[in-house]
Protein backbone atom coordinates (compact mmCIF):
# COMPACT_ATOMS: atom_id res chain seq x y z
CA UNK A 1 0.00 0.00 0.00
CA UNK A 2 1.42 3.38 -0.99
CA UNK A 3 1.32 6.57 1.13
CA UNK A 4 -1.80 7.82 -0.64
CA UNK A 5 -3.61 4.57 0.19
CA UNK A 6 -2.51 4.92 3.80
CA UNK A 7 -3.82 8.50 3.94
CA UNK A 8 -7.14 7.31 2.49
CA UNK A 9 -7.42 4.73 5.28
CA UNK A 10 -6.72 7.48 7.82
CA UNK A 11 -9.38 9.73 6.26
CA UNK A 12 -11.96 6.90 6.37
CA UNK A 13 -11.24 5.83 9.94
CA UNK A 14 -8.79 8.09 11.77
CA UNK A 15 -9.23 6.44 15.17
CA UNK A 16 -8.77 2.91 13.82
CA UNK A 17 -5.83 3.97 11.65
CA UNK A 18 -4.20 6.33 14.17
CA UNK A 19 -1.54 7.79 11.85
CA UNK A 20 -1.24 9.71 8.61
CA UNK A 21 1.84 7.76 7.48
CA UNK A 22 3.27 4.28 8.01
CA UNK A 23 6.03 3.77 10.58
CA UNK A 24 9.59 4.30 9.39
CA UNK A 25 12.14 1.52 9.10
CA UNK A 26 14.11 3.26 11.88
CA UNK A 27 11.14 3.02 14.27
CA UNK A 28 10.65 -0.62 13.26
CA UNK A 29 14.31 -1.32 14.05
CA UNK A 30 14.10 0.40 17.44
CA UNK A 31 11.04 -1.66 18.32
CA UNK A 32 12.50 -5.00 17.27
CA UNK A 33 15.80 -4.26 19.02
CA UNK A 34 13.92 -3.47 22.24
CA UNK A 35 11.86 -6.67 21.99
CA UNK A 36 14.97 -8.91 21.93
CA UNK A 37 13.51 -11.09 19.21
CA UNK A 38 16.62 -13.25 19.01
CA UNK A 39 15.42 -14.86 22.28
CA UNK A 40 11.76 -15.27 21.24
CA UNK A 41 9.89 -18.49 20.52
CA UNK A 42 6.50 -16.83 19.88
CA UNK A 43 5.86 -13.23 18.87
CA UNK A 44 2.52 -11.44 18.55
CA UNK A 45 2.10 -8.20 16.63
CA UNK A 46 -0.99 -6.07 17.17
CA UNK A 47 -1.96 -3.54 14.53
CA UNK A 48 0.73 -4.22 11.91
CA UNK A 49 -0.72 -1.65 9.51
CA UNK A 50 1.08 -2.08 6.19
CA UNK A 51 3.68 -4.51 7.57
CA UNK A 52 6.79 -2.38 7.97
CA UNK A 53 7.39 -3.62 11.53
CA UNK A 54 6.20 -7.11 10.53
CA UNK A 55 8.91 -7.31 7.88
CA UNK A 56 11.57 -6.38 10.44
CA UNK A 57 10.19 -8.88 12.99
CA UNK A 58 10.34 -11.72 10.46
CA UNK A 59 13.93 -10.81 9.54
CA UNK A 60 14.99 -11.05 13.18
CA UNK A 61 13.03 -14.05 14.44
CA UNK A 62 15.09 -17.17 15.11
CA UNK A 63 14.41 -20.26 12.99
CA UNK A 64 11.41 -22.17 14.29
CA UNK A 65 9.89 -19.18 16.11
CA UNK A 66 6.16 -18.61 15.68
CA UNK A 67 4.59 -15.34 14.60
CA UNK A 68 1.03 -14.01 14.52
CA UNK A 69 -0.28 -10.56 13.60
CA UNK A 70 -3.78 -9.26 14.33
CA UNK A 71 -5.01 -6.34 12.22
CA UNK A 72 -8.57 -5.01 12.46
CA UNK A 73 -8.47 -3.25 9.07
CA UNK A 74 -8.85 -5.78 6.21
CA UNK A 75 -7.04 -3.51 3.72
CA UNK A 76 -4.04 -3.15 6.02
CA UNK A 77 -4.06 -6.91 6.69
CA UNK A 78 -3.96 -7.52 2.93
CA UNK A 79 -1.10 -5.02 2.56
CA UNK A 80 0.86 -6.80 5.30
CA UNK A 81 0.27 -10.18 3.64
CA UNK A 82 1.54 -8.81 0.31
CA UNK A 83 4.65 -7.35 1.96
CA UNK A 84 5.24 -10.46 4.12
CA UNK A 85 3.70 -13.53 2.45
CA UNK A 86 5.18 -15.87 5.08
CA UNK A 87 3.44 -14.03 7.94
CA UNK A 88 0.30 -15.31 9.59
CA UNK A 89 -1.98 -12.25 9.60
CA UNK A 90 -5.53 -12.51 10.93
CA UNK A 91 -8.23 -9.86 10.61
CA UNK A 92 -9.52 -9.40 14.13
CA UNK A 93 -9.54 -7.17 17.17
CA UNK A 94 -6.38 -7.21 19.30
CA UNK A 95 -8.53 -7.97 22.36
CA UNK A 96 -9.06 -11.46 20.90
CA UNK A 97 -5.36 -12.37 20.98
CA UNK A 98 -5.85 -15.21 23.49
CA UNK A 99 -8.23 -17.09 21.13
CA UNK A 100 -5.80 -16.89 18.22
CA UNK A 101 -2.80 -18.02 20.25
CA UNK A 102 -4.77 -20.96 21.67
CA UNK A 103 -5.74 -21.96 18.12
CA UNK A 104 -1.98 -22.13 17.42
CA UNK A 105 -1.45 -24.25 20.53
CA UNK A 106 0.32 -21.41 22.35
CA UNK A 107 -0.45 -20.27 25.88
CA UNK A 108 1.95 -17.32 26.16
CA UNK A 109 4.19 -15.37 23.86
CA UNK A 110 7.64 -13.98 24.53
CA UNK A 111 7.07 -10.60 22.94
CA UNK A 112 4.15 -8.44 21.88
CA UNK A 113 4.83 -5.56 19.51
CA UNK A 114 2.08 -3.06 18.88
CA UNK A 115 1.25 -0.35 16.39
CA UNK A 116 -2.12 0.35 17.99
CA UNK A 117 -3.15 4.04 18.28
CA UNK A 118 -3.26 4.17 22.09
CA UNK A 119 -3.88 7.93 22.35
CA UNK A 120 -7.02 7.55 20.20
CA UNK A 121 -8.60 5.03 22.60
CA UNK A 122 -10.85 5.63 25.58
CA UNK A 123 -9.63 4.65 29.05
CA UNK A 124 -11.87 1.57 28.94
CA UNK A 125 -10.46 0.46 25.58
CA UNK A 126 -6.86 1.06 26.69
CA UNK A 127 -7.45 -1.06 29.80
CA UNK A 128 -9.19 -3.82 27.81
CA UNK A 129 -6.26 -4.09 25.40
CA UNK A 130 -3.56 -3.87 28.07
CA UNK A 131 -5.33 -6.64 29.99
CA UNK A 132 -5.40 -8.81 26.84
CA UNK A 133 -1.68 -8.18 26.28
CA UNK A 134 -0.78 -8.91 29.90
CA UNK A 135 -2.83 -12.12 29.68
CA UNK A 136 -0.90 -13.53 26.71
CA UNK A 137 2.60 -12.34 27.62
CA UNK A 138 4.75 -14.79 29.56
CA UNK A 139 6.34 -13.66 32.83
CA UNK A 140 9.49 -11.79 31.85
CA UNK A 141 8.14 -11.18 28.34
CA UNK A 142 8.36 -7.81 26.64
CA UNK A 143 5.64 -5.53 25.36
CA UNK A 144 6.86 -2.89 22.90
CA UNK A 145 4.63 -0.16 21.49
CA UNK A 146 5.28 3.29 20.13
CA UNK A 147 3.91 6.78 20.72
CA UNK A 148 4.23 10.01 18.82
CA UNK A 149 6.23 12.73 20.50
CA UNK A 150 3.64 15.47 19.96
CA UNK A 151 0.95 13.22 21.48
CA UNK A 152 2.56 13.22 24.91
CA UNK A 153 0.70 16.40 25.85
CA UNK A 154 -2.69 14.80 25.17
CA UNK A 155 -4.61 13.46 28.18
CA UNK A 156 -5.26 10.00 26.56
CA UNK A 157 -1.51 9.56 25.93
CA UNK A 158 -0.65 10.51 29.51
CA UNK A 159 -3.39 8.19 30.77
CA UNK A 160 -1.96 5.36 28.65
CA UNK A 161 1.52 5.85 30.08
CA UNK A 162 0.16 5.77 33.65
CA UNK A 163 -1.82 2.62 32.89
CA UNK A 164 1.20 1.00 31.27
CA UNK A 165 3.27 1.70 34.38
CA UNK A 166 0.52 0.29 36.63
CA UNK A 167 0.20 -2.92 34.60
CA UNK A 168 3.84 -3.81 33.99
CA UNK A 169 6.78 -4.31 36.33
CA UNK A 170 9.24 -2.20 34.37
CA UNK A 171 8.64 0.43 31.70
CA UNK A 172 11.33 2.36 29.84
CA UNK A 173 11.47 4.35 26.63
CA UNK A 174 13.77 4.24 23.64
CA UNK A 175 15.46 7.35 22.28
CA UNK A 176 13.25 9.49 20.05
CA UNK A 177 13.21 8.46 16.39
CA UNK A 178 13.34 11.87 14.74
CA UNK A 179 13.26 10.38 11.23
CA UNK A 180 9.71 9.09 11.61
CA UNK A 181 6.60 11.00 10.52
CA UNK A 182 5.77 12.27 13.10
CA UNK A 183 8.75 11.72 15.44
CA UNK A 184 8.14 8.79 17.77
CA UNK A 185 9.66 6.64 20.51
CA UNK A 186 8.86 3.21 21.85
CA UNK A 187 7.74 2.12 25.29
CA UNK A 188 9.37 -1.13 26.41
CA UNK A 189 7.45 -2.85 29.20
CA UNK A 190 8.31 -6.12 30.92
CA UNK A 191 5.85 -8.36 32.68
Amino acid sequence: MDRLGFIRQFARAPIRTGAVAPSSSRLAQAMTDAARLDEAGTVLELGPGTGIVTEKILEELPNGARFLALEINPEFAAATRRRCPAARVEVDDAANARQHLEAMGVEHCDAVLSGLPWAAFSATRQDELLHAIHDVLRPGGRFVTFAYLQGLVLPPARRFERSLRRNFGTVRTTPIIWRNLPPAFAYVASR
